[in-house]
C-alpha cells in the first residue's frame, strides 16, 4: 500500500479555522486549539442573539408606540386592547414607525379606536 501524506489536509483545515477567527484577540487568533473553541462559542452566542434581537426590537417598538400615544391621552396597553377590539390589524413595527415619522396618522388611528 502506498503512503499517504496528510499535511495538506490538516494545513487546509488549520487555514480555514484561522480565517474564521481573524480579528480575535490574543491566542485565539493564532493557535488552532484556542481558535476552535472560540469559533464554537461565537457560533453559540450568534445563534442565541439572533433570537434575542427579535425580542429587543419588540420592546423598542412598544416604547416608541407608548411615547407616541401618551400625549394623545391613552396608554399603550389600552391602545393595543382597543386596536384588537376594533379589529385593526397593524403590527407593532408599523405603529412604531408611524409614531416616529407620521404622528398625525397615528393620531387619526387613536381617534378612530377611542
Amino acid at each position: 500500500m502506498s503512503r499517504v501524506k496528510r499535511g495538506t489536509i490538516s494545513n487546509k483545515r488549520r487555514r480555514n479555522v484561522l480565517k474564521q477567527v481573524k480579528g480575535f484577540r490574543f491566542g485565539r487568533k493564532s493557535k488552532e486549539r484556542m481558535a476552535n473553541t472560540a469559533i464554537r462559542k461565537a457560533g453559540q452566542t450568534a445563534f442565541r442573539d439572533r433570537r434575542n434581537k427579535k425580542r429587543n426590537f419588540r420592546g423598542l417598538w412598544n416604547t416608541k408606540i407608548n411615547a407616541g400615544i401618551r400625549p394623545l391621552g391613552i396608554s399603550y396597553s389600552k391602545f393595543i386592547g382597543l386596536l384588537k377590539k376594533n379589529k385593526i390589524e397593524l403590527n407593532r413595527k408599523v405603529l412604531a414607525e408611524m409614531a416616529e415619522k407620521n404622528p398625525e396618522i397615528l393620531a387619526k388611528i387613536v381617534e378612530k379606536v377611542k
